[in-house]
């Protein structure tokens, strides 16, 4: 991924002038002064960003709904997966406090890295950079180095929702509409002990409010044989080769 394509380290630290600035250079990045231009791109566009389709029935109405808060528990590869739809469809997304993600690891779940703003380390201003991001990104994805707040995140939430972007977060976020969660998963591949590993099979559970009130439940396979993601049904009992391998706590 071109290094433009990333964040200045140094432009998220608290009492750094121009963070807005730096924020605004980046490709795709609006400022509040976009704000009509953003407005123009929902009616466009439509009020839900497409997810793969074996992650929709997690979500109400099938996608990624403008101005919502979705909190994603111990999985980078299923918030990633839910990039994939939209930023190969044309949307802008931003992953805030992630230095470990692996932008080769997100194109071979389908995110479109070209429309991918990385900024790994914003600082102690990590709820700033992430509001001035929701002014002119779709879709910000957020894991705070430490516990969020309830009033930052609401106003956080509340930003998204004002804006139309989407709001993801990695770990537990306070008023999130929808919350998905895997509980279980399983690799297989091994045949008589060697071999590689050609899928994992994972259990997601999609509880919330309103609308996700009602806890959903689907199987997918994250990653399938060809990488990206896709639905389980009998697929993983089905893989000829040697033992599944159950484990807990999904990456």
């Amino acid at each position: 991924m071109p290094e433009s394509a990333g964040m200045p380290e140094s432009a998220g630290m608290p009492g750094t002038p121009g963070t807005v600035a730096h924020l605004a250079a980046l490709p795709g990045v609006r400022t509040a002064s976009g704000v009509a231009e953003a407005a123009r791109h929902a009616r466009t566009t439509g009020r839900l960003l497409p997810v793969p389709p074996a992650l929709a029935d997690l979500l109400p109405g099938g996608g990624l709904r403008r101005g919502c808060t979705v909190a994603v528990h111990g999985s980078t590869s299923l918030l990633l997966a839910l990039l994939a739809e939209a930023t190969a469809g044309g949307s802008w997304a931003a992953a805030v406090g992630m230095p470990d993600l692996g932008v080769v690891a997100a194109a071979e779940l389908g995110v479109e890295v070209g429309r991918l703003a990385l900024v790994p380390r914003p600082g102690a201003d990590v709820v700033g950079v992430t509001a001035a991001l929701l002014d002119g990104v779709d879709l910000v994805a957020v894991r705070p180095a430490g516990t969020v707040s309830g009033p930052a995140a609401h106003r956080l939430s509340a930003r998204a929702r004002h804006r139309g972007a989407v709001l993801l977060a990695l770990g537990h976020w306070p008023g999130a509409e929808v919350e998905l969660r895997p509980t279980a998963e399983r690799w297989t591949g091994l045949d008589q002990g060697y071999g590689f590993l050609r899928e994992r099979r994972v259990e997601v559970c999609g509880t919330g409010r309103g609308a996700a009130a009602r806890p959903v439940h689907a199987a997918v396979l994250l990653p399938a044989p060809g990488g990206a993601v896709a639905g389980a049904g009998g697929a993983a009992d089905a893989a000829a080769g040697g033992p599944a391998w159950d484990e807990r706590g999904v990456g």
